[in-house]
């Protein structure tokens, strides 16, 4: 039945789209970001329905849709720049077949996301592409916020739709994805045009930010505590009554404590002792390990570089007897541990100029997304108030990637590189309007020019 409900709704997108295409773009951003195809028991399961929905947001776009506005960007460049050398990459791999396995669906990621920005070329598009973020992202947070209230929660424990800790399913890049669209979520509550706003659409923005911080709560990433710490900061600059805000973040910090599980406040505990977790230390001797192998291998090794390395470190190990607790350290070999950082793993896999490509790439969309909030703030025309925030909402999504990024890999990300693509579409609209305005002013001033001579003519 559910396989049916799904198929139901896919197949009716696709007829839609005949019309409106773009509607094939979302489908794909729908099907990507929940995967059904993993959800469903029988049908679906045996269906390329992500492939179909690829294919028809590309040919919809290459035969139906009007290609007005479209423009190619330096960014864009430089996310085909990066395809370009994973691809390369990939053929001289350390670890070819699980190489080719990552290639496998980083490809079509940074492909989705350098097409991305040649369809929203209106308000509406851009729009409604956020609206698809915000709500498939939803879904699967809802769930996972109900079952840590009925008390499902836990490290590795929580279960969401899909029995598969990869992609957005994995439980830190789930609670780094949640907490980097609050932002976004609360844009909709003063900006929207598909949900005006209205105290329904506030009511379940409060409802769905609830969820969202519940997120590392059920899942007890530690990355996730972080990225609300990072979010709390940031919201300070867009803030008037930051005293109040800061008090409010504590009051509201300190009557959940009651309510969370004694397994949280351990997992959490390891932040301040990291050299205590065997998780943590594995994280800081691969990031050493990783150095050490690009100091030999600049180009990297292509992707799953780590499978290659070994290394040592000491845990302390406690013993207790009775009141007396004795602190041993021992020596633990390990080898084949994953990078746990999305820095680390653009090193080891494409060597300094990946990571370089990579960096340029998300710094370039902070800047871009700084200029266009200074650029529109402060604008009361409702078709262009809407602007400003929404670069800032953007701004603030990445900046928490980044923060959970620095401790997992997710630099391949489809939800942070659909991210990517709605900051230039952004940064494309925006200049198409300035683009615009500067034309009609160089045409008012010709016009008063030959008007002024014109004048004189007369009068001589």
């Amino acid at each position: 039945m559910l396989d049916l409900v799904f198929l139901a709704f896919i197949g009716y997108i696709l007829l839609l789209g005949l019309k409106r295409p773009f509607l094939w773009v979302l489908l794909y951003v729908y099907i990507d970001i929940l995967a059904p195809q993993r959800i469903g028991y029988s049908i679906i399961a045996s269906l390329p329905v992500s492939l179909i929905a690829f294919a028809a947001a590309f040919g919809g776009w290459l035969v139906l849709d009007r290609k007005e506005g479209g423009r190619f960007s330096v960014r864009q460049g430089l996310m085909l720049a990066l395809l370009l050398y994973c691809w390369w990459t990939t053929g001289h791999a350390d670890f070819p077949l699980d190489a080719e396995t990552k290639w496998d669906w980083v490809w079509k990621a940074l492909l989705f996301a350098i097409f991305l920005p040649f369809t929203l070329t209106t308000r509406a598009r851009i729009e409604a592409l956020a609206l698809m973020l915000v709500l498939t992202i939803a879904t699967i947070v809802i769930g996972t916020g109900m079952k840590t209230i009925l008390g499902g929660g836990g490290y590795q424990n929580l279960k969401f739709f899909v029995n598969d800790n990869s992609g957005v399913y994995e439980s830190s890049t789930l609670a780094t994805v949640a907490i980097g669209l609050i932002p976004m979520i609360w844009w909709f509550t003063r900006h929207g045009t598909v949900f005006r706003p209205h105290w329904m659409v506030t009511g379940f923005a409060v409802a769905l930010t609830f969820a969202c911080l519940l997120v590392p709560i059920g899942t007890e990433a530690r990355t996730g505590l972080l990225c609300i710490a990072a979010l709390g900061i940031l919201l300070l600059r867009y803030t008037k009554r930051r005293l109040l805000f800061i008090m409010g973040a504590g009051v509201l910090g300190l009557s959940a404590l009651p309510f969370l599980p004694q397994s949280y406040y351990e997992r959490m505990a390891t932040l301040a002792e990291p050299g205590g977790d065997e998780s943590a230390s594995t994280r800081v001797a691969v990031w050493q390990w990783t150095l050490d192998y690009v100091a030999e291998k600049p180009f990297g090794g292509g992707f799953d570089a780590y499978r290659s390395n070994s290394f040592t470190y000491v845990m302390p190990v406690k013993q207790v007897d009775g009141n007396t607790t004795t602190v041993t350290y021992q020596p633990v070999e390990d080898k084949g541990r994953a990078f746990h950082s999305s820095f680390f793993e653009l090193l080891g896999e494409q060597g300094w100029p990946g990571l370089a490509i990579w960096l340029t790439l998300h710094a370039l969309g902070l800047w871009q997304m700084e200029r266009i909030y200074r650029r529109w703030k402060g604008v009361e025309a409702e078709e262009e108030a809407w602007i400003a925030p929404f670069a800032a909402a953007l701004q603030m999504g990445a900046l928490v990637y980044l923060v959970g990024a620095t401790f997992q890999g997710i630099g391949y990300q489809p939800v942070m590189l659909m991210l990517v693509g709605l900051q230039i579409g952004l940064n494309t609209y925006c200049a198409r309007i300035d683009s615009a305005r500067a034309l009609h002013q160089r045409s008012e001033q010709r016009r008063a020019a030959i008007d002024d001579k014109l004048r004189g003519a007369v009068a001589a």
